[in-house]
């Protein structure tokens, strides 16, 4: 039997990732594909795997892939999981899940799922793990947090925000997501540049109000070190220290000097593009 969950797995052009990601879900009794007018056929894909597909058209600034699709799909299921195209769920999830969606508990309306990153062919087991994300939860209760109202010029989809539940507490999943992020320098590169300017659009909007509903401590933790390394001088090499030593990327060999020092390039992308939007706003204000 089909576990009575939905997926939803946002895209835009993800031919090459979408049949394993969703042969990884087989499982699921649902799943929607929510594309932005690919051009690579990956909505063929998709309904060859049996997923229904509707498409995103972004209008204004808000709101984003992820959100517009919880308020607007008809969820044949109160439970969602959000997986994105270059991400694999492992065998052992299908049990895990059902036992969580057809339990009788409701004091637990989400679950947070660890995931590792795969940089360059290898898999990091340091540098960027352990690194969760709140994605399995009951769609009524959960949104991603709105961290700026202002064309970040990143795409139409959800970056750096976490769901943030309207109540309820949430658990851990034991299963780990494999995550295909990073295939080539030329990914990381792209994706980052588009993170750069939503990152540097919402330093610029100065909210610093949205850890404290997070529901947990490690994203918690984190959201107030960037907030306060955003004062710091350094940052790039702040960065690099941070994913080469304190999260010992070291011991991912040569794949996690190379991926500690484009993080670095990262952080140094944001520093000045911040640099960029307050030069802009500022020379406006002048006129």
């Amino acid at each position: 039997m089909k576990v009575p969950v939905s997926i939803l797995v946002p895209i835009k052009n993800e031919a090459s990732n979408l049949p394993r990601c969703l042969a990884s879900v087989s499982w699921a009794d649902e799943v929607w594909v929510v594309d932005s007018s690919s051009t690579d056929g990956s909505q063929a894909i998709a309904e060859s795997h049996g997923a229904k597909v509707v498409q995103f058209h972004l209008v204004g600034t808000w709101p984003k892939k992820k959100n517009w699709a919880l308020e607007n799909v008809p969820w044949k299921h109160e439970w969602v999981f959000i997986l994105d195209a270059d991400e694999v769920l492992p065998p052992e999830a299908e049990e895990e899940f059902r036992a969580i969606v057809t339990g009788n508990s409701r004091d637990v309306n989400g679950y947070w799922i660890n995931r590792r990153f795969m940089f360059l062919g290898r898999w990091l087991k340091h540098s960027y793990y352990p690194n969760w994300n709140l994605r399995l939860f009951r769609h009524q209760y959960g949104r991603y947090e709105k961290l700026t109202d202002a064309d970040t010029m990143s795409g139409d989809n959800e970056v750096h925000e976490h769901v943030v539940m309207k109540s309820g507490t949430t658990g851990r999943l034991k299963v780990e997501m494999d995550h295909y992020a990073f295939p080539t320098v030329d990914v990381f590169v792209e994706k980052h540049n588009r993170y750069a300017n939503w990152e540097a659009r919402v330093a610029c909007e100065q909210n610093e109000n949205s850890s404290a509903a997070l529901q947990h401590g490690t994203v918690s933790w984190r959201r107030r070190l960037k907030l306060f390394s955003q004062k710091l001088w350094g940052r790039p090499f702040l960065r690099f220290l941070y994913v080469y030593v304190w999260q010992r990327g070291f011991l991912d060999g040569a794949e996690g000097y190379h991926f500690a020092r484009l993080h670095g390039f990262y952080e140094y992308l944001c520093v000045v593009k911040t640099f960029e939007w307050r030069n802009r706003v500022n020379r406006a204000l002048d006129r």
